[in-house]
């Protein structure tokens, strides 16, 4: 990803600035302008060197007046604006083929790129909807040739989503014993920029080039979106003693594995098929009470870390004492559901599925009679700063 390369660089420029007490004490926008600037000094521009560019700025930078760069702001802007709706006028006119897709991701400025780093993190998911996931489609998962079929197309896309979850992790980062860093904040600063400026552009357009993208999936993107920024605003409450809705915090649960409905929308376009409704339908509601077993099993790292948590915020909500009997009761309503929907099921899919659940809670540490596991609400964090402070004093 392009923003996370500059990103490094920026970092970096910083890092050497503030070695050489080069730093403006103003503010953190007043040292990302000053690394920035010399990092457009460093970029090759023709056959001027160094010395060439320090001269230059000696010679014009006292010219150089606030009236002059708002008149530079306007003429800027109204390029740009011609510029853009020309562009938007040939894409509108002449739908790109496959040839002029490669060709606008090795310009554009944001190709759609995955770092290690969130490939490995997309793994485990990954392997859990190949074991989940496939058999909806009838696909052999003891089949290694069938499975790298579609394997990059889901991987690429599965990684780039943890990317931009892992940006996200930044915007929710609490600075331990509430001393942040300049790197930190610029970091934050830069995954606030992304989430500003349609962050599945770049994915959307690889997508789009295939022939993969449908309407239903560009939904499904934009339930990530949603997700995340329901994921911002409920942490942030927290973090201020504020208030949350219900409503905010169901919206989010029911959110939080887009991920898993894009792969499944991709595989069948990759393999062709029509989507199954009925199965995409059963899959909603597993996807739900899983996710709830998740956040049940991570309570105490997500409130370490301030993420997403439905028992964080139902203890907000209704209170310590009372949220654990009402997250029961619609992890219940829930459950009733689930049954009735795996009864329409193919009986040999059912089966096939009901193994997969009892396998993946053995692997979790769970034993049950119930395929999804055991639901065991661990005891509530009544004081979550005063749980953080004590976690760092251990260290």
């Amino acid at each position: 990803m392009e923003e996370l390369r500059k990103l490094e660089q920026l970092q970096r420029t910083l890092t050497f600035l503030q070695s050489r007490s080069f730093v403006s004490s103003s503010s953190i926008d007043s040292n990302r302008f000053l690394a920035n600037l010399i990092l457009l000094l460093l970029q090759p521009c023709g056959e001027l060197n160094l010395d060439n560019k320090c001269n230059l700025l000696s010679e014009y930078i006292p010219k150089i007046s606030v009236t002059f760069l708002e008149e530079a702001s306007q003429w800027v802007a109204l390029e740009t604006d011609e510029r853009d709706s020309q562009e938007n006028y040939v894409e509108l006119n002449n739908p790109p083929d496959k040839t002029d897709c490669r060709s606008l991701q090795i310009n554009h400025e944001d190709v759609a790129m995955v770092g290690l780093e969130a490939m490995e993190r997309a793994n485990s998911t990954l392997e859990d909807f190949c074991r989940s996931y496939f058999m909806f489609h009838g696909i052999d998962i003891t089949s290694p040739q069938v499975i790298f079929k579609y394997f990059p197309v889901l991987s690429f896309t599965e990684s780039f989503i943890y990317q931009l979850d892992g940006l996200n992790e930044k915007i929710l980062y609490i600075p331990m014993e509430g001393v942040t860093t300049p790197e930190k904040e610029l970091e934050k600063g830069w995954a606030m920029n992304v989430f500003e400026k349609d962050p599945f552009r770049p994915l959307l357009n690889v997508l789009k080039c295939r022939g993969l993208l449908t309407e239903r999936i560009r939904e499904e993107f934009k339930s990530g979106e949603e997700y995340w920024a329901l994921e911002r605003k409920l942490c942030s409450a927290l973090m201020c003693k504020m208030e949350i809705s219900i409503e905010d915090v169901m919206r989010a649960i029911h959110l939080k594995s887009f991920d898993y409905r894009v792969l499944n929308l991709l595989l069948y376009q990759l393999r062709g098929e029509e989507v199954n409704d009925l199965h995409m339908e059963f899959l909603s509601v597993s996807e739900f009470l899983v996710e709830i077993s998740d956040d049940l099993f991570d309570y105490e790292d997500d409130v370490l870390e301030n993420n997403f948590n439905i028992l964080r915020m139902f203890a907000k909500v209704y209170g310590p004492s009372t949220a654990p009997a009402m997250l029961a009761k619609y992890v219940t309503d829930c459950e009733e559901g689930y049954d009735n929907l795996l009864k329409t099921l193919d009986p040999q899919l059912s089966l096939k599925y009901k193994r997969r659940c009892e396998e993946a809670t053995k692997e979790g540490g769970k034993v049950s009679g119930h395929p999804l596991g055991t639901w065991s609400i661990p005891p509530l964090i009544v004081n979550e700063d005063l749980y953080r402070s004590n976690c760092l004093n251990t260290k």
